[in-house]
């Protein structure tokens, strides 16, 4: 959480904790590994021990060093000052006049249930494949973020990757039959700092062939579809595609289905974590092959990715000289012409939409990661930014529904 290292923990009770990851001694880690069990945690230094509910339950030398008077109550972890959990994913903030996780996400909510919900529509399916992937990139945070926001203009940048054919079924983007059927959208949250890419689908779609080449993946995603649209409706027209919470967890919610955080390290530098996620209760053969493919298309190894991190990369080098800072980037694309409320074929989507089905492209996204993150830069505290609390909008699913 920025420069700060946690410890996220249950207790024996089963409750969740996150916790500073810093003894209340001399501040020394007192846990060091990425998971694992741990009755307690004790700090290697001078042996402070934490139970996992973060009471200060064990002091070296308590009678004789501290005359039994320090008050072990007082000396606890530090936890975080807000704790959500969400759908099996969990949220933390330092700042306890910071509004609650599922204010700030706003009409974003749904964006997030796109990724955590099942994909036959059921509420929090998603599990994480393996364990978290980690590494560095030499750029500015801001670049990925920017990127995953909605940048549909660097399909240059993937064309041997597109020519190699990683989709799942051996040829083309995943998408592509999506893209073709429906209307690709930029969906913008002014008020909130977020952003997504979301496929609009019509009423009466059927859902095409894929996965042609492994019959048990492909005879999954035909019943979670059908099942899908049993369950949501209307509202299994709406799919989800790159996006952004701001200021900094990416979203993808189509295959790979996968979530990153940009943690930057240093204006010149970023660790990435990047999880993948599959249905908890699809099968091992469904399982094993999203795995191969996820890895092929993304992370440190995934050829995709490799093409993004090669952008941010030189892009970020490029731009630290003292003549590039003095000439800005345009971000014209798509000015003045995003919809408030954008309706098709009886759907309505909420915030500021682009439809860049035929225009290809738009830079509303990030135009609108930037604006928002002026506003943090500027605001005296978070009265200025909360303009919703003045406004009231609905939430997405309300909003879709009506």
């Amino acid at each position: 959480m920025g420069e700060e290292a946690v410890i996220l923990c249950r207790d024996r009770a089963g409750e969740v904790h996150v916790f500073l990851n810093s003894c209340r001694h001399r501040g020394m880690k007192v846990c060091r590994y990425d998971e694992g069990n741990a009755a307690v945690f004790t700090c290697p230094y001078h042996g402070w021990s934490y139970g996992t509910d973060g009471r200060l339950v064990g002091v070296p030398f308590f009678r004789e060093a501290y005359h039994s008077t320090l008050d072990r109550s007082q000396w606890g972890l530090v936890q975080v000052a807000q704790l959500a959990r969400y759908k099996g994913s969990v949220w933390a903030t330092w700042d306890p006049a910071a509004p609650p996780f599922l204010e700030y996400l706003g009409e974003a909510t749904g964006f997030l249930d796109l990724q955590l919900d099942g994909w036959d529509g059921r509420e929090g399916q998603a599990e994480v494949l393996g364990g978290v992937q980690k590494w560095l990139i030499p750029c500015n945070w801001k670049f990925p973020a920017e990127n995953f926001s909605g940048d549909t203009y660097h399909n240059i940048s993937h064309r041997s990757v597109d020519l190699a054919g990683i989709g799942p079924s051996g040829s083309g983007r995943r998408d592509m039959s999506e893209l073709l059927a429906g209307r690709k959208l930029h969906v913008c949250l002014p008020d909130r700092g977020h952003q997504t890419i979301l496929y609009l689908l019509p009423p009466d779609d059927m859902p095409r062939p894929a996965y042609q080449n492994a019959p048990i993946v492909a005879e999954y995603f035909r019943h979670c579809e059908a099942e899908r649209r049993r369950l949501l409706g209307d509202r299994a027209r709406l799919l989800g595609a790159p996006g952004e919470i701001f200021p900094n967890t990416a979203l993808l919610s189509r295959q790979p289905r996968t979530m990153a955080a940009w943690h930057p390290k240093s204006p010149h530098e970023t660790e990435v974590w990047r999880w993948f996620f599959v249905d908890k209760d699809a099968p091992s053969e469904v399982k094993a092959f999203l795995r191969d493919y996820y890895i092929r298309y993304s992370g440190p190894a995934g050829m995709t990715e490799q093409d993004d991190m090669e952008n941010w990369n030189y892009a970020h080098a490029a731009s630290r000289g003292t003549i590039a800072r003095r000439h800005p980037y345009t971000y014209e694309q798509g000015i003045a012409t995003a919809v408030d409320n954008f309706e098709w074929q009886g759907l309505r989507v909420p915030g500021d939409v682009i439809d860049i089905t035929d225009v290809r492209s738009s830079e509303q996204p990030a135009r609108n990661l930037y604006r928002r993150w002026a506003e943090f830069m500027q605001a005296d505290g978070w009265d200025e930014l909360m303009t919703w609390r003045r406004h009231g909008p609905a939430s997405m699913a309300s909003a879709a529904a009506e």
